[in-house]
């Protein structure tokens, strides 16, 4: 009996209405009142408590403001630190090679090496003796081996040698070279007396890629070959093709004429190959 007088009791303080009231000091005029008792006080603020509860886990778990946190680091912070330890470890690494290889180099500097004996079939060291001059002859067949291969190493280099220049090559014009070629005096080209307005042939189909007059030579005439060969006509009288025209083996290019220089008429020629200047008469015969 005495427990339910006390239920009753404690649900009549929580349950019993009061009125909340805001006054003016001054004329005692009321600004707010609520009515509310106990138990709606205790939901009130056990409601505030859990959302604040909520708020402040949502801020610590999804915002950035959990940076700020102690304890707590951000996913870049990580990705960061993980980088550099996996470059502290690979210097680390090159680290060691480096002093390994400087050990191996003060070693070879100083003679600082482990003289061991090692055998002919292995690189592993032995302890046989070494061998003497009589072991060490070759025997017969060894011998015949070296013969064979000395006689083809001898001989491939005309077996299997390829031509540099893989066509024929005709005469532009035909007289005598007065001026030979020299590598040795920087003297690219040969020059070939000739009579006045000799017609000037290509030596092998091609492409005009040059035809112009320069004070120097007069009119030149540079053609563009296969195989990477290029020939150059100079001190030109006239010329009868232009820069583009696709000319064939024999074709006439040009008419010789005088060179400004005494021994009259002379034809500038020059043959060059991948880049390199060679020597003409090595093959075309202009006489």
């Amino acid at each position: 009996m005495a427990k339910r007088l006390k239920k009753q009791i404690i649900r009549k303080k929580l349950f019993n209405k009061n009125r909340l009231v805001i006054l003016n000091e001054d004329t005692f005029e009321e600004i707010f009142s609520l009515r509310l008792n106990l138990m709606n006080v205790f939901v009130g603020i056990t409601s505030i408590s859990i959302v604040m509860i909520a708020l402040v886990t949502y801020i610590i778990a999804f915002t950035p403001l959990r940076e700020y946190i102690p304890g707590y680091a951000s996913t870049k912070l990580k990705r960061e630190a993980t980088a550099n330890a996996i470059k502290s470890d690979s210097l680390i690494k090159e680290l060691e090679e480096e002093k390994a290889y400087l050990a191996s180099i003060k070693k070879v500097l100083t003679g600082d090496l482990d003289k061991t004996k090692l055998s002919r079939d292995s690189i592993v060291p032995s302890e046989q003796k070494e061998l003497t001059a009589e072991e060490m002859k070759p025997s017969a067949a060894d011998q015949k081996l070296r013969q064979e291969v000395a006689h083809e190493d001898k001989y491939n280099l005309f077996e299997k040698a390829t031509p540099r220049v893989n066509q024929v090559l005709f005469a532009p014009v035909q007289g005598k070279v007065t001026q030979a070629y020299n590598a040795a005096k920087k003297h690219f080209y040969v020059e070939v007396a000739v009579a006045n307005n000799t017609p000037v042939k290509a030596i092998s189909a091609g492409t005009v890629i040059l035809a112009d007059w320069t004070p120097t030579n007069g009119n030149v005439m540079v053609v563009r070959h296969n195989d990477g060969i290029m020939s150059v006509y100079k001190q030109l009288t006239s010329i009868t093709k232009e820069q583009g025209d696709v000319v064939k083996s024999g074709e006439v290019l040009a008419l010789a004429g005088f060179s400004g220089k005494q021994g009259g008429v002379q034809l500038h020629f020059e043959l060059w190959k991948d880049g390199y200047p060679i020597d003409p008469t090595q093959f075309i015969d202009f006489e």
